[in-house]
């Protein structure tokens, strides 16, 4: 199952929105940022976007493939995502070296975490 357009970050400015209002939360094998989405009501489905750069991955194999494992966990357990959010998905070289169940848990548990800034 594919993301709709509307469950996606595609333009340049959401990419720095988020980057430049978000909160990080560092979880080993991928950064998560995420910000709430400004303008928007707050059932609005969340939106992600995924990023893998050559220097943190490797060259394009690997970044499809840690694009590709980001983009099913975040599917797998978009239900755990409140909605009204953006979040960026960051793949770091060890992405690849952990098993999947356990990328699976840290991102389960980040998704704990995940809560609106209540100062906006």
């Amino acid at each position: 199952m594919r993301l709709r357009a509307g469950q996606r970050l595609r333009r340049n400015a959401d990419f720095g929105s988020v980057r430049e209002r978000g909160r990080r939360l560092d979880c080993g094998a991928f950064l998560l940022t995420w910000a709430p989405r400004p303008g928007s009501a707050p059932a609005a489905a969340a939106r992600v976007g995924v990023v893998a750069s050559r220097a943190a991955v490797g060259n394009a194999v690997q970044r499809n493939r840690a694009k590709r494992r980001l983009r099913a966990l975040y599917r797998k357990h978009q239900s755990l995502v409140p909605p009204g959010l953006d979040l960026i998905l960051t793949a770091r070289a060890a992405l690849l070296r952990l098993e999947f169940a356990e990328v699976e848990q840290r991102f389960t548990a980040a998704c704990q975490k995940l809560a609106p800034n209540p100062a906006e």
